[in-house]
């Protein structure tokens, strides 16, 4: 059963587009989720990643969701061999994968079968003290020295990724870019569905999204998550809104404070989006859909879905 992969930036609609063609297909072979969101692997972490609550999942069997906990650290590694093993077992099932989410690396390593550059525990180390020294900033401006394509493609505020590039040059010799997966034909002979709309519309989608998510306790669920660790975790610590909630929190979770952790958080959901769509347009293989087209949206997937290449 070949995989049916929705992807595209945030807020575009792409879990309640599964489910509608989950439905459609369980009429006949059965469709199963395999999660492709990064932060939707935590335990706990429901509101701030908008995950489908299970009472909305309309009996679809949903995976790689709720298998980390917030002080475990989340890899692209591990994502992929876990997934790729839901997606063969569902296949062999007889029903379809359907591979959903925006986080990049996760998504590619899945279809395009990844094989990760070695690593070296000493190396590692070693760069993670230069960051304890210098700060994330400051590692990632010694990144740009060594390699400028890998430090343009990775947030300065990103330690964790700045090491791992900085480790890939150590021990291959080469450019960070050169251990990225390659665009070939995809894996399992998956379609791969994207949802984008205009970008106004989707801006205003995202201010309503995070409104949606304070409201609903956002904030609430990140002190329950501080007790469960949630500071202690490399990953989980530094989501889109958890981390903005936190820094307010650490300030004394003012008001203000937390007004302006809102509205950093639609700045940085907005920022985010624009990343998706570059890393995602540059895939010839992806079919767009308007994520503004209502009703026809699942047929339009199932069409891409039952169309012979």
């Amino acid at each position: 059963m070949r995989p049916l992969a929705i992807l595209g930036p945030t807020g575009t609609g792409k879990s309640q587009l599964a489910l509608e063609v989950a439905e459609r297909l369980g009429a006949t072979v059965g469709a199963e989720v395999v999660n492709a969101d990064a932060m939707q692997l935590y335990r706990g972490m429901d509101i701030g990643t908008a995950k489908v609550p299970v009472e909305q999942r309309r009996g679809i069997p949903h995976h790689q969701l709720d298998v980390l906990d917030v002080t475990q650290t989340a890899t692209v590694a591990r994502y992929q061999a876990a997934a790729a093993a839901d997606v063969d077992a569902i296949a062999a099932r007889g029903a379809v994968p359907l591979i959903v989410g925006g986080s990049m690396l996760y998504v590619q390593s899945l279809l395009d079968d990844w094989t990760f550059p070695a690593t070296d525990p000493q190396v590692r180390a070693r760069w993670e003290r230069r960051l304890a020294e210098v700060g994330a900033g400051g590692l990632h401006a010694e990144l740009a020295r060594r390699d400028p394509a890998a430090a343009a493609a990775i947030l300065p505020t990103d330690g964790r990724r700045t090491v791992r590039a900085l480790e890939v040059v150590e021990l291959t010799g080469k450019p960070f870019a050169a251990s990225a997966p390659r665009i070939g034909a995809a894996r399992w002979d998956a379609v791969i569905i994207g949802l984008d709309c205009d970008t106004t519309l989707l801006d205003e989608r995202l201010a309503r999204r995070t409104d949606a998510m304070f409201d609903q306790g956002l904030v609430e669920e990140v002190r329950s998550l501080v007790r469960a660790g949630l500071r202690d975790g490399v990953t989980a610590s530094r989501a889109l809104g958890y981390a903005q909630v936190l820094a307010a929190l650490d300030a004394g979770g003012g008001a203000a404070g937390l007004r302006d952790a809102r509205e950093q958080t639609f700045i940085g959901t907005r920022r985010y989006v624009r990343r998706q769509r570059a890393w995602f347009r540059r895939d010839h293989r992806v079919r767009w859909l308007d994520a503004a087209g209502g009703a026809g949206l699942a047929d339009a997937a199932l069409r891409a879905w039952r169309q012979v290449p």
